[in-house]
């Protein structure tokens, strides 16, 4: 699942396949972009932002994807076979005269100019992985509706940018408080260390092919993915249920013994 230490590791494999070469291939297999042509442009970069993904070219312009639940970037040497899924799924082929960047089923896909980056990630808040860090920031985000639950708004990339389902997850389990406790009740001491545990997290996980909060790589999760199984802990069976408004709800793990604060009322 793509979330923000997911997305750098795809940018710096594109960075590192196409940045300083000039391309020599170009297809973007969406309706709007569908005539649009980058051969013979430069690639300047690949930088990703929370959970976006900036491919600038020369002439002014970037490539703007993101992967949402199941995009995918693979890199491939020429001539060798692509295995990232059917033709059907592609949404972006870039390149060049030794690698070849293919996009599957990449929701988001789109050409802007360079300088109208800001209409496509102008809203998100401080990057857990970019310069634009500051906890301060974040906190404060968070905490402009304290009603919220603390899962839905780890999860809005207006507050701080990079955490998807998995790191919500965990992140809660780890400050010991349940993802349906409003941000306005998260305990001070709680708060004053969100910020750099969420940062600590992805931070441990840029480079590695395998997430893991745990230290380990079996089992590599507390809670994510472990419904129905004891806790790591305490060993009390671990939860799921699902949160959001309906349109965007997501499963959620957590230790109701582990971790203090509201729960979803019974079948949710």
């Amino acid at each position: 699942m793509p979330e923000g230490d997911t997305v750098l590791q795809a940018a710096k494999r594109l960075h590192n396949a196409l940045a300083g070469t000039v391309l020599t291939r170009s297809d973007l297999r969406v309706p709007r972009f569908a005539t649009a042509d980058l051969t013979g442009r430069t690639v300047l970069d690949v930088t990703p932002r929370g959970k976006h993904l900036l491919t600038r070219v020369e002439g002014g312009l970037t490539l703007h994807s993101h992967l949402r639940m199941d995009g995918s970037w693979r890199v491939y040497a020429n001539g060798q076979r692509w295995n990232g899924g059917p033709a059907h799924q592609i949404r972006a082929i870039l390149g060049n005269a030794d690698r070849t960047a293919v996009g599957y089923r990449l929701p988001v896909l789109e050409l802007l100019r360079t300088t109208d980056e800001d209409r496509v990630v102008g809203h998100l808040g401080p990057d857990l992985l970019g310069p634009d860090w500051d906890p301060s920031v974040a906190m404060a985000n968070l905490l402009r509706d304290p009603a919220l639950p603390l899962g839905e708004a780890l999860l809005d990339q207006r507050n701080l940018a990079g955490i998807g389902n998995v790191y919500k997850s965990e992140l809660c389990f780890l400050l010991g408080v349940t993802p349906w406790l409003p941000v306005g009740g998260l305990p001070a001491e709680h708060a004053a260390r969100l910020p750099g545990l969420a940062r600590k997290l992805l931070e441990y996980n840029r480079d590695r092919p395998v997430r893991s909060t745990t230290g380990r790589r079996d089992p590599n999760l507390f809670v994510y993915g472990r419904a129905a199984r004891p806790c790591l802990r305490c060993r009390t069976t671990v939860r799921k249920a699902d949160q959001g408004d309906g349109s965007r709800e997501r499963p959620t793990y957590w230790c109701p013994v582990c971790q203090r604060g509201p729960a979803p009322s019974p079948g949710s």
